[in-house]
């Protein structure tokens, strides 16, 4: 039989990940049983809250246990199929994983069709990370004509799906970025109406000119200092959807912002609304998305970034670079061959 390759969590990182977190194996390709197919993974995507899956404490998902393969959305083709729903060659969205292979029973495997967009799309813009903006964005944020809405990590896959729909939605989006060159994609190819670098020492009095009217949306993606620039802008019933924290997933320790006080407060005074999701909340909504978000695509009023890595055994460096902003756009890893 062929030799497949995964990658396993050797240990559970204290802080920021590192290489020695992951651990590559070599396996055996099974052959798939009655009702089963065998897939070969295309395009793994790599995701801010896999940092939370390799951490033992209590969230909203199991986490992965040492020695398993690492969780991830996967777009995969079926190789073999026992199964009288697949046929060899279909091309399927799973979460098979850090793996080059993998066994499926069927239960939660989507077929794609590589004619409507390219297949890369459907762990991206018509995936996940697009459904995850569409959702918390519309579902939470609600922007109406006029108002504003900031969008925190504004480059990267969910970020800048939020602030094209914000702008289709006749609201004005200011997205929030690493470096120059994120914020100029940001805001001559994106459409944005500003975006700010979260490294300026003045982001605080930029994004209070950018904002003179304040903020009526705020798609949270980061915290920390973004947020402190952000919290005395928001207005009577702004709202906050609360996507990721990623400048806390490597934090060691809980510290109470010096500003919590503060925060409780505005949230009375201001009748803020704050409120956490995971993209699965809005499940009901996937139809919807994938119609709405594929027209925009192919209208292009929403435009979209891949940052693509070759090969299985580059996913741990890149998860590393990601959770510190090194990707530009949605990061994926090229496990094998891309036919379609």
């Amino acid at each position: 039989m062929p030799q497949g390759k995964r990658i396993v969590l050797a240990s559970r990182p204290l802080g920021e990940p590192k290489p020695s977190d992951f651990r590559t194996e070599d396996y055996e390709v099974p052959s798939p049983a009655e009702g089963q197919v065998l897939l070969r993974t295309i395009w793994l995507s790599l995701d801010p809250y896999m940092r939370g899956r390799m951490s033992d404490a209590a969230s909203y998902a199991q986490p992965v246990p040492i020695g398993g393969v690492m969780e991830g959305g996967t777009v995969c083709e079926v190789i073999a199929s026992k199964s009288p729903d697949y046929e060899k060659g279909d091309i399927v969205l799973a979460r098979a994983g850090w793996q080059t292979h993998a066994l499926a029973d069927g239960k939660g495997l989507r077929k794609i069709d590589p004619k409507l967009a390219p297949i890369s799309t459907a762990v991206g813009v018509l995936g996940m990370p697009g459904m995850t903006a569409y959702t918390g964005l519309l579902e939470i944020g609600k922007p109406q004509p006029g108002e504003t809405v900031v969008v925190a990590a504004a480059s990267g896959a969910v970020g800048s799906a939020v602030g094209q729909i914000a702008r289709i939605k006749g609201a004005r989006a200011i997205g929030i970025a690493g470096g120059k060159e994120k914020c100029d994609y940001v805001k001559h190819e994106l459409g944005f109406d500003d975006c700010l670098d979260h490294r300026d020492p003045e982001l605080a009095a930029k994004l209070k000119h950018a904002c003179p009217k304040g903020i009526d949306v705020y798609f949270e993606n980061v915290g920390g200092a973004v947020f402190e620039a952000v919290f005395p802008l928001l207005n009577n019933f702004a709202r906050v959807p609360v996507c990721g924290l990623i400048a806390h997933y490597n934090d060691t320790e809980a510290k109470p912002p010096k500003w919590a006080a503060s925060l409780m407060r505005a949230i009375l005074t201001k009748r803020l609304t704050l409120r956490g999701f995971i993209v699965s909340d809005f499940a009901a909504r996937h139809d919807d998305f994938l119609r709405d978000v594929s027209q925009w695509v192919r209208e292009g009023r929403v435009k979209y970034k891949e940052f693509i890595t070759e090969g299985l055994d580059s996913a741990p460096a890149a998860l590393i670079g990601l959770l510190n902003g090194a990707n530009f756009g949605k990061q994926l890893v090229r496990v094998g061959p891309d036919k379609a």
